[in-house]
């Protein structure tokens, strides 16, 4: 009982060790986020002591979309992704497994001390999924904010009034800048639930078989068939 209690502690602590290594991670993208997006604010850039420039030339539009790039392909990836996913699936079958023991007998589901350990497995778990998934969609709102854009292209027209002579050139910073909106929407990848990257397998997983456990407990316990 010892070894198995020191095997499970070992285990655990090492689990856990790797979800704060995600989370500083993920804190990571989010600092760098919201100092990206004071890069064309001259007070923010003065409080936070960053470089500042406008977009109105089509040199700085390109420097801008760099810098984007560069600073979400910064710091580790995949190896991230690989837990917040392996997180994500425990958290999925641990869920299923709840289920499937309410629905053997509901009212006989808390006297085993094994389901209160997945009680607190999945309380646990659901708290550090929650918290990457507000840093996620912090971070995915910093760098989708295409506002930045929009205002730029207002002062381009305001510009275009007052001096009808660079007429041509700010139109043509002004394309660019409405491909760089285009561009901007079009990566948004579809498979993310609230900033955490998704596997399309993932995906599908959990919309099968965490809905379809959940009908079936909220059918058992209200006593009639709900179809989700």
């Amino acid at each position: 009982s010892a070894i198995n209690f020191l095997e499970r502690l070992c285990l655990t602590w090492m689990f856990f060790f790797m979800m704060c290594v995600a989370e500083r991670t993920y804190k990571q993208r989010f600092l760098f986020a919201k100092l990206f997006s004071h890069i064309t604010s001259a007070r923010k850039a003065r409080k936070y002591e960053i470089p500042h420039f406008r977009l109105k030339k089509v040199e700085n539009i390109k420097i801008w979309l760099s810098l984007r790039s560069y600073l979400k392909r910064r710091g580790p990836q995949r190896s991230v992704d690989v837990v917040v996913s392996s997180v994500f699936l425990l958290a999925l079958s641990i869920a299923f497994i709840c289920c499937a023991q309410v629905l053997k007998g509901h009212k006989t589901f808390l006297n085993a001390a094994y389901n209160w350990e997945f009680l607190i497995w999945e309380a646990a778990l659901l708290l550090f999924l929650l918290r990457l998934a507000s840093l996620g969609s912090e971070t995915n709102k910093k760098y989708s904010n295409i506002s930045v854009l929009l205002t730029e292209q207002i002062n381009l027209y305001l510009k275009m009034e007052k001096k009808p002579n660079k007429k041509e050139q700010l139109s043509l910073v002004n394309n660019v800048l409405k491909l760089s909106t285009k561009l901007l929407k079009e990566l948004d990848t579809p498979f993310r639930l609230y900033g955490l990257t998704m596997n399309p397998l993932i995906y599908n997983i959990t919309r099968v078989v965490i809905l379809s456990a959940v009908s079936g407990v909220v059918s058992d316990l209200l006593g009639f068939n709900i179809r989700v």
